[in-house]
């Protein structure tokens, strides 16, 4: 399984994770000129939340936990990017979140996913 591989399988897991926590989802890979966002999700509750999902994956812990690759450059870049994705929304978004998604990949065991609400906060 190459790097591209990882990532997608890694991305779509997260998605089926999401998904199946009864989240919402609105947009995947969005991309414009300032970059991409992985995930763009609503939490349901009152009022929800539009939550902007990073999501790194990695096949083990030799480079460290996947979630330690998003850096404060990254959070600075991924709260950048929002402000585009926000700008095109018709209606205003009252709440937004940013989360982090690690998914470990190991070749003889199952898929482990890390889930952590409010990263950079």
């Amino acid at each position: 399984m190459g790097s591209r591989d990882v990532w997608r399988a890694g991305e779509d897991l997260a998605a089926t994770y999401l998904s199946g926590i009864g989240w919402e989802l609105l947009d995947r890979n969005w991309r414009c000129s300032a970059g991409e966002l992985d995930i763009i999700a609503v939490e349901p509750g009152s009022p929800p939340v539009v939550v902007f999902c990073e999501v790194k994956c990695r096949r083990g812990l030799g480079f460290g936990d996947p979630l330690e690759a998003i850096t404060p450059a990254k959070q600075a870049k991924l709260r950048e990017v929002a402000l585009h994705w926000l700008r095109g929304q018709e209606r205003a978004v009252p709440r937004i979140r940013f989360d982090g998604v690690g998914i470990l990949l190991p070749r003889d065991s199952p898929p482990v996913i890390t889930h952590v609400r409010g990263i950079g906060s």
